[in-house]
């Protein structure tokens, strides 16, 4: 049984490291939050300590290790993206593996940075890259990459994921915290993308806007037409009808990839890969980073060309604003 720590445990996936950590059978013997709304902790681990003072957390870790002879092995850091490298500085720091949510950082450099602390560190950095790990994913990947070397093929990336108010008033909603929406809700796409089809030859951005984002990017295997959004008022019509608030959709060469389901149990996947040794680390995730820090700081082109369609929607003004 494996000890852990978690840094984020208020945050919204926070859930999610909890129950992959409780179904691989280890224990969570110290949490840390700002915001102590963490009631959810007693669904898994009600014996946690918690901690909502950075500084007694570390005192707490510290007296673990030194005194009790009982340090943590892994810290799950699920906190604002911004703070990711430093915290996982923090993690092999107390001797522990880091085990971030994506995106690892914002910006190539960080993520250079670490790679360069982590050579120096008896500790690995892990990441999770869920998508990798989902069936459909994987078998799309086994079929390209049987297919012919030299075959393009024509993409579109459609994700939606609906969010409130309360996101432009959050850390999410400022662009050097949490990178804006390709860092924030695009990157585990982006990685899979390159993962599957190759590097990145050329991107265009036509939206870079506080509630969307739609390019297009040319991989060594795939043109791509992409559309992330956070508003509602972009959902189809059929979705919005049935009341949900979430759409994906991926159509290789006019075919749909089905990938509806199957998403409940990644994050416990990524930590049994993890836990057994296969994790995904920083230069598996550095590809995506350069990408996403590339599309947020560059000129939007016209919307003329190869584009996605929905690029063409009438645009909001941010809420703020009203």
């Amino acid at each position: 049984m494996k000890k852990f720590a978690i840094m984020g445990v208020a945050g919204f996936i926070a859930p999610r490291h909890l129950k992959a950590i409780k179904e691989t059978e280890n224990d969570l013997l110290v949490a840390f939050d700002p915001n102590d709304s963490v009631g959810i902790v007693d669904s898994y681990f009600p014996q946690t300590h918690f901690f909502t003072e950075f500084e007694r957390f570390d005192r707490h870790l510290e007296k673990l290790r030194l005194e009790k002879n009982n340090p943590i092995d892994y810290v799950s850091i699920c906190t604002p993206n911004y703070l990711h490298d430093a915290h996982i500085r923090f993690a092999l720091r107390n001797s522990a593996d880091a085990i971030c949510e994506k995106p690892l950082v914002l910006n190539p450099w960080n993520a250079e940075k670490l790679l360069t602390i982590e050579e120096h560190s008896e500790n690995r950095i892990h990441t999770i890259l869920q998508l990798r790990l989902h069936p459909s994913i994987i078998a799309l990947k086994e079929r390209i990459d049987k297919g012919a070397e030299d075959r393009i093929h024509d993409i579109d990336l459609t994700y939606i994921t609906s969010r409130g108010n309360w996101y432009y008033a959050s850390w999410k909603g400022a662009l050097e915290k949490s990178g804006g929406i390709c860092s924030n809700i695009g990157i585990h796409f982006f990685d899979m993308l390159i993962w599957i089809f190759g590097d990145v030859i050329k991107s265009t951005v036509h939206l870079m806007e506080h509630d969307r984002a739609s390019g297009f990017l040319q991989l060594k295997g795939a043109n791509i037409r992409w559309f992330l959004s956070i508003n509602p008022e972009t959902l189809p019509n059929h979705i919005k009808e049935v009341g949900q608030r979430t759409f994906r959709a991926i159509t290789i060469d006019k075919e749909e990839l089905e990938f509806s389901s199957g998403f409940t149990d990644l994050h416990t996947k990524s930590y049994q890969h993890i836990l057994s040794g296969q994790g995904f680390g920083v230069e598996e995730s550095l590809k995506s980073i350069e990408l996403a820090h590339s599309l947020r700081h560059t000129q939007n082109s016209p919307i003329i060309g190869e584009f996605h369609p929905l690029a063409k929607l009438p645009l909001s003004i941010h809420p703020f604003s009203k």
